[in-house]
């Protein structure tokens, strides 16, 4: 440990506020509870309800939001604006600004170290709560503040490229998921083809119609784009041309001429995972971190639990697979965790038949279907069964056409894939250093910061 850094009391530089903001002045987007707080210090989401009490505790803009249930998820987040927050939300607020920097104090909170302090002096079996008194009593390294400032900076510049990973992910996902209702569940190229049709257009004008649905584009950009790319646009002509200009009757309701309706489980195979207790590993340094629906939802591997490697090869998934969990919380994914085992209750989905993104976002598509089935069972544990999977239809059209709107899609999903896998590691380069920094071990200077 460096010698500018001295041992103090959590509570001699930092406070729990407990001020309270009425419910009523708060929003969906101003209010956060432990529900709405991402894990592995993921930031927050909107909140999907106000809570029924008068009051909640108030949080400002630099402080520092920490859940304390099940401390383990590390649910921290720094407030960018002021706002409220429920009772299993701590609130850090540094007590001089001159001593302990915001910044800083949220690294503090964020820190393993403290983390696994936490967890350790947790109270309760089933929904363990960190100590407050015992948080209050906790030993700390204090830097000077320009050390504070300098470390921070270090950490925040990984944060914010972090967060940018996020946004552009978030981007991608709905860019891709808008362009597959559009083409796959609300038909739009083929509506508007039959739109031209009925208007006395001919087949040119159909045609264009159908271009404009397929790329959002006007005609005179469509006009500008066939000038100055004429390869970018002999290829969307020819996969308009792909979209029938004719509805037909199917079980699913009017589909495009020509498509045929299949169920999601003809379309794709949905594999489920193995009871991995009964899969321990034979040798301790060689194994398979196990993937279940926690890990699935904070995206990465905790090592809880580790598994054999010599498992069905089919329940082992890999960077890119797409998951989907089918009990409890309901999610479907595309795996960025790494090489891992899948345990029970999980689906791996697979397809020789049609590419990834096409079972990845028809899965999505019926998602909500699932997730009102799954809630609807009166039991702990909600979940679907598979014939849900063959209830579940999609409208399917010959295999050309898929291809030539793969071109659009797939670079998005494996864009979107590339972003987390670097997420990953920066992430992990964070969290190395997160620890290091704080304790002195690394040192740095006033050249170490750009």
């Amino acid at each position: 440990m460096s010698s500018e850094f001295q041992e103090v009391i959590f509570d001699e530089f930092i406070e729990l506020a407990s001020e309270k903001v009425p419910v009523e002045s708060l929003t969906l987007e101003t209010y956060i509870s432990t529900e709405n707080m991402i894990p592995n210090k993921g930031g927050i989401e909107v909140a999907s309800s106000l809570p029924n009490s008068k009051t909640v505790n108030k949080f400002v803009k630099g402080d520092t939001l920490f859940s304390n249930i099940r401390t383990y998820f590390e649910k921290v987040h720094f407030a960018d604006f002021s706002g409220g927050a429920s009772p299993d939300v701590l609130i850090f607020r540094t007590k001089s600004a001159q001593k302990l920097l915001p910044e800083y104090l949220y690294y503090i909170a964020s820190n393993k170290d403290f983390i696994d302090f936490t967890v350790r002096t947790s109270k309760g079996a089933k929904m363990p709560r960190g100590d407050k008194g015992a948080i209050q009593g906790h030993k700390l390294l204090l830097p000077p503040l320009s050390t504070q400032q300098r470390i921070s900076d270090i950490l925040r510049t990984l944060d914010k490229k972090i967060t940018l990973n996020r946004q552009i992910n978030q981007t991608l996902e709905a860019m891709a998921q808008a362009m597959f209702k559009s083409w796959f569940v609300d038909f739009e190229p083929v509506k508007a083809k039959m739109q031209a049709l009925e208007n006395s257009g001919t087949e040119d004008d159909a045609n264009l119609a159908a271009m404009q649905a397929i790329s959002g584009k006007t005609a005179d950009q469509l006009a500008t784009l066939k000038t100055q790319h004429p390869d970018q646009y002999q290829q969307l002509h020819h996969t308009a041309s792909l979209f029938p200009s004719a509805m037909q009757d199917s079980e699913l309701g009017e589909i495009p001429a020509g498509w045929e309706v299949k169920s999601l489980d003809t379309m794709a195979h949905y594999q489920n995972g193995l009871a991995l207790q009964k899969f321990r590993p034979e040798d301790e340094n060689d194994f398979l971190p196990v993937v279940k629906i926690a890990q699935l939802k904070k995206g990465f591997t905790d090592g809880e639990e580790k598994a054999s490697p010599n498992i069905n090869p089919s329940c082992i998934i890999d960077d890119g697979d797409v998951v989907f969990s089918w009990s409890g919380t309901l999610v479907v994914d595309s795996w960025c965790g790494g090489k891992a085992a899948l345990n029970q209750h999980l689906f791996k989905v697979t397809s020789d038949d049609h590419p990834k993104w096409f079972y990845y976002y028809f899965t999505k598509h019926h998602l909500d279907e699932f997730q009102r089935i799954a809630q609807a069972k009166a039991v702990t544990m909600g979940h679907i069964k598979r014939e849900h999977l063959k209830k579940a239809l999609c409208a399917v059209p010959d295999s050309d056409l898929i291809a030539h709107l793969g071109q659009t899609i797939k670079p998005l999903l494996d864009k979107a894939v590339a972003v987390r896998l670097e997420n990953r590691t920066l992430t992990e380069l964070r969290d190395t250093l997160l620890p290091k920094l704080l304790s002195g071990e690394l040192q740095i200077s006033t050249e170490d910061v750009a």
